[in-house]
């Protein structure tokens, strides 16, 4: 099996189901933990927009073009909270409409421990499946990715926004009570929020206060206690037994490879 990486996809179920896209085939990787698996790099990388052939990845997966031309390449993607659609400067304005002026949530995500993010209506639960997350509970639903970012950046004064994926990978993370620390959140926030919700209107904002956490469990056999992290620019031929799959990440018995950070790169995969 040769091909282009892409990102592995997920399905919601116990544990999350995994594929591993290489060019146009997907093979199931959930039946290969505890098996011999090789990834073989050839050293060629196709942009994951344009498909063109490019001698470094940017983004994980574009060339240097599509990195300097696209808006979903834009710094405002990472940090919503700086969109400059008003200020007329967007990249593409008719992408930035379909893709930033739809329903975005608000989440809490317990994945290394307690974080708040952000993500669309239509990658719930896949988003919280790559950042690994054992736990979810979404807490806002909002008008636009700007808004989203704006709230984000309000609950981010008293917990993380990011995940430490060395941690994650570890599996040092213990269950927590979401809803309890939505509620002491929404508490220290409130002038803010209020504030946000006066400016953009009631109807721009919704509280999920009904909503259920869901818990999310990996196929994983053994977790690393030490983290040694593949890269292909490095090491062309990754592999050992696979013992697992958190997050976007492939854990085998000799380290671990950040699938999502290697798209576009032509894989030969040897079972």
């Amino acid at each position: 099996m040769l091909g282009s990486l892409q990102k592995m996809t997920t399905t919601l179920a116990e544990p999350v189901q995994y594929q591993l896209p290489v060019g146009e085939q997907l093979l199931p990787l959930n039946d290969l933990i505890g098996q011999r698996l090789t990834l073989r790099y050839s050293g060629q990388i196709f942009c994951v927009h344009c498909q063109k052939k490019t001698s470094k990845s940017f983004n994980q997966g574009y060339c240097y073009p599509c990195f300097t031309k696209l808006a979903q390449c834009d710094m405002c993607i990472m940090k919503p909270e700086t969109c400059h659609y008003a200020a007329g400067t967007c990249r593409e304005p008719a992408w930035g409409e379909s893709f930033c002026f739809q329903p975005h949530y608000v989440y809490l995500a317990n994945s290394s421990g307690i974080k708040v993010g952000i993500t669309r209506q239509n990658q719930i639960p896949t988003r919280w499946i790559d950042q690994g997350a054992i736990q979810a509970l979404p807490i806002f639903k909002v008008a636009s990715r700007h808004l989203s970012g704006l709230i984000e950046v309000i609950l981010a004064q008293h917990i993380s926004d990011k995940t430490s994926w060395q941690q994650m990978l570890k599996n040092h993370v213990e269950l927590l009570d979401l809803k309890q620390i939505r509620d002491q959140l929404l508490a220290l926030c409130a002038p803010e929020l209020e504030n946000i919700e006066q400016q953009f209107g009631a109807e721009s904002i919704e509280l999920l206060s009904q909503a259920e956490s869901i818990n999310i469990s990996y196929p994983v056999l053994q977790y690393p206690q030490k983290v040694k992290s593949f890269n292909f620019d490095k090491d062309s031929t990754v592999g050992g037994v696979l013992q697992g799959i958190k997050g976007q990440y492939l854990l085998f018995d000799t380290g671990v490879i950040n699938i999502r950070k290697f798209s576009g790169y032509e894989i030969a995969v040897i079972d």
